[in-house]
């Protein structure tokens, strides 16, 4: 499917020029784990150790927790909402465990016992998304804290949104602050050790306008020995300010074409950059008055073959040379990475909807041309970053349309990977996922396809519970997307196997699903839950080729009953019974190629089915897999001999 080719770039690290999200690195490690579940003690200590509490604010959202269990943080993105949530049930709540819930959570979900409130546990849903009514308001949020209370937690919810009208009595919404964010460096600084002087020239020369997120990274740079003047010129107003005063002067249409070309197309060489803004320039150019006189003609005739020196006198472009076995290749970029997302949103506060109806013209006529990867992830962040300033103008002008078809399936790609983007943003996380379950619900089959591929990647490591049950829907409903699901589902195994993540989550509800449906004899929804757990059991890695259970069996032991069990329910189906016995067998001769002892991992799958299968049908199984391997490698035989003894070993 199209889509598989999207998501194989998020397994690992990401590396694109000048990537910058979140706390301002390239590294894909945000998108790489869960967003919500349990807090491990490593993950809380980093969050509590070196917090600072704002004042007044967290005071009052404190006592408003203990008396009612259950507050609303209000604030915009960057404002530390998250750190400040877990701070405050850590502060209430009477044990030392915290779970993050689903920002795409419902009132109607916290209050009627969706979610497995426990005694003692603090509970935080940050970023919520789901719009409240303003008529049912203050009852629903009546339910949530009665519901709450009854359990003996304490939830913290954040978000952005105020009820509309301010209807709510029953849970109170405060406004939060940042904290005194000299306070937050100094803290972070002497906790890593710097020294006195260090702390106090790095408190010194923080420039205004910093976010907390990039308050933290720079003090993680500058306590690995980064000058403090060096790094701030990265960060807040010090990464703003020569943004600001280039757009602060006069500007030629050329000049506006070229920072936007970059904003778009980072890290491509002299040609493409040319080509590039060349197409821009004539989508844009109603935007612009038309050059009247015999000089001003001439002026613009002149810019246009100088196109190259102008560049070269661009303060915000510069040319980096890559070096590779003897060969130099050329890269049109920004002089700091950090100049991108403020670039961005200068464009957009200084032009008007022609100029960037032009740029939306440029931008789908250039992801429908299939350009190459690089150009596709160049385009697809500078539209993530973009989403910050102006998220309206990106979804309605490029995410719904490209991922309805409206560029063709490099555009569904496109809207996929600006999804992805926005997963490596905590403060853009939530508003990804809003997107693609959005899609998930629409009425339109592409739209639906394209958010099956969405939660088979990033989107779907970060939010595993809503990608599957997302998916489940889009398995089972009337006129759903069947064959997308499965594969999605697969996609999404494979993804949470590489990344480290708990493969559970999908395994769990499939073998769920197909319990529901054992005592059918047929039916539309079996036949879809079976053919998606044959994909995902016989699904593959995309860049080993071994296939993904195989892996799972050896990374993850605890899952192994839940697999024995999804291998039983398609090997007791007739009609699959060929391409199940035939899995298996791959399956248990890929064993020793991801596990240093591949013995016991086979007994203890063969051990694992045996249980799962009626009595009668175990000893079926060994000649229908011997017949098999009759026709594969005999250098497997002997580990499935181990796997059919424990087969057959199995007692009941």
């Amino acid at each position: 499917m199209h889509h598989n080719s999207v998501n194989q770039f998020f397994y690992g690290e990401l590396n694109a020029s000048q990537a910058l999200f979140g706390i301002g690195t390239a590294d894909s490690g945000n998108a790489r784990r869960r967003a919500v579940g349990r807090l491990d003690t490593r993950e809380a200590d980093a969050i509590l150790a070196p917090y600072v509490k704002p004042s007044r604010c967290f005071e009052e959202a404190a006592r408003a927790l203990a008396e009612d269990a259950v507050v609303v943080l209000v604030a915009p993105p960057g404002s530390g909402k998250r750190s400040g949530a877990v701070a405050l049930v850590a502060e209430v709540a009477e044990r030392t465990e915290y779970v993050v819930l689903s920002p795409g959570r419902s009132l109607d979900d916290l209050a009627g016992g969706r979610v497995a409130f426990e005694k003692g546990v603090g509970y935080v849903l940050l970023d919520r998304t789901a719009q409240d009514v303003s008529q049912t308001a203050d009852f629903d949020w009546r339910r949530v804290r009665d519901t709450v209370r009854e359990h003996g937690a304490h939830l913290v919810v954040t978000t952005v949104h105020t009820v509309d009208g301010g209807a709510v009595e029953s849970v109170r919404h405060i406004p939060w602050r940042l904290p005194d964010l000299a306070a937050v460096l100094r803290v972070r600084l002497v906790r890593a050790g710097c020294a006195g002087e260090t702390v106090e020239q790095a408190v010194t020369l923080m420039p205004d306008g910093c976010r907390i997120t990039e308050v933290a990274a720079a003090a993680d740079r500058i306590a690995r020995g980064a000058e403090p003047a060096e790094v701030w010129q990265e960060y807040g107003s010090g990464a703003a300010q020569p943004v600001r005063d280039w757009f602060a002067r006069d500007r030629t249409p050329q000049e506006w074409a070229e920072v936007t070309t970059l904003a778009f197309v980072t890290g491509a060489g002299y040609r493409d950059f040319e080509t590039c803004q060349e197409r821009l320039e004539e989508w844009v150019a109603p935007a612009f008055p038309v050059p009247l006189t015999e000089e001003e003609r001439a002026e613009a005739a002149r810019r246009t073959v100088d196109r190259r020196l102008s560049l070269s006198r661009n303060a915000l472009v510069r040319v980096e040379e890559h070096k590779n076995a003897g060969l130099t290749r050329t890269a049109l970029v920004f002089p700091h990475a950090q100049y991108r997302p403020w670039v961005l949103e200068e464009l957009w506060n200084k032009r008007s909807t022609p100029y960037w109806d032009g740029v939306r013209e440029w931008l789908t006529e250039l992801v429908g041309a299939q350009p190459g990867l690089g150009l596709q992830l160049s385009v697809a962040q500078g539209l993530a970053l973009l989403s910050r300033p102006a998220f309206d103008e990106v979804a309605d002008n490029y995410l719904d349309p490209w991922a309805g078809g409206a560029a063709g399936s490099a555009g569904q790609s496109t809207a996929i990977l600006v999804l992805q983007w926005m997963c490596l943003d905590e403060s853009l996380a939530a508003t990804a996922l809003g997107v693609a379950s959005g899609w998930a619900r629409s009425g339109n089959p592409v739209l639906r396809a394209t958010a099956a591929a969405a939660f088979s990647g990033a989107l779907g490591v970060r939010f595993p519970t809503d990608a599957v049950t997302l998916l489940l829907r889009l398995l089972l409903r009337r006129g759903g997307l069947p064959e997308d699901a499965a594969f999605a589902l697969a996609g999404l195994v494979a993804v949470l196997a590489e990344c480290g993540q708990d493969t559970g989550a999908v395994f769990r509800p499939l073998a769920y699903r197909l319990m529901a449906q054992r005592e059918k004899l047929t039916g539309r929804s079996k036949e879809h839950v079976l053919d998606a757990v044959l994909t995902v059991l016989r699904a593959r890695d995309a860049r080993t080729g071994r296939l993904v259970c195989a892996g799972v069996l050896e990374r993850e032991p605890r899952q192994t009953e839940t697999i024995g069990a999804l291998w039983a329910g398609v090997l007791g189906n007739l009609p699959r019974r060929g391409l199940a016995v035939r899995g298996l067998y791959a399956t248990v001769c890929d064993l020793p190629a991801v596990a240093e002892h591949p013995g016991p991992v086979a007994a203890r799958l063969g051990r694992a089915l045996g249980a799962a299968l009626p009595a009668g049908e175990r000893p079926r199984l060994a000649p229908a897999l011997r017949q098999v391997a009759a026709r594969a490698d005999e250098t497997a035989a002997p580990l499935i001999d181990t796997f059919l003894s424990a087969v057959l070993s199995t007692e009941g």
